[in-house]
């Protein structure tokens, strides 16, 4: 056994893990937003905020890690177009992801503040709903690349 064989199966459960748990995580947000529920919200919202910091946060650290000792491994340079295209496509992610994490959390303490006064979900939960989803489909979709990069490896001059 090679230290790829071991980091091959890492980095495609990491990659599952990534696409995985942020469609999850969307979807349960979604369906418990369209409630209007804040006592539903603040609930559904608390268990993103762990999911994402215990999984997706984990994957992405590991991604990179397992990606470069992987291509090191096999002889595939770091400058070889399809990685450096999957690199800009990771940062392009985390570039939406970061701002996701905190909106979450904002979505969160939200929610918990409408269901402790007894209240409807402010305006700013709206506003910053409407933020949080349209940064899902760059995230997504880039992520989405990255997969097919991998899979396919096309040859791409950089």
């Amino acid at each position: 056994m090679t230290l790829a064989d071991l980091l091959l199966p890492l980095h495609v459960i990491g990659a599952a893990v990534l696409l995985g748990t942020g469609a999850g995580i969307a979807f349960f947000m979604v369906m418990a937003v369209r409630t209007r529920d804040p006592k539903l919200i603040a609930h559904v919202s608390g268990t993103v905020v762990i999911a994402d910091g215990l999984f997706t946060a984990t994957a992405v650290v590991a991604q990179p890690v397992t990606g470069v000792l992987l291509a090191l491994e096999t002889g595939w340079p770091l400058s070889e177009g399809w990685i450096v295209l999957s690199i800009g496509l990771y940062i392009v992610t985390g570039l939406f992801w970061l701002p996701v994490v905190w909106i979450q959390i904002r979505l969160r303490d939200l929610a918990r503040k409408a269901v402790d006064s007894a209240t409807e979900l402010p305006a700013d939960f709206d506003r910053l709903y409407r933020i949080w989803f349209a940064c899902g489909f760059p995230a997504f979709f880039a992520v989405l690349g990255i997969y097919w990069l991998m899979l396919n490896k096309p040859a791409i001059g950089v």
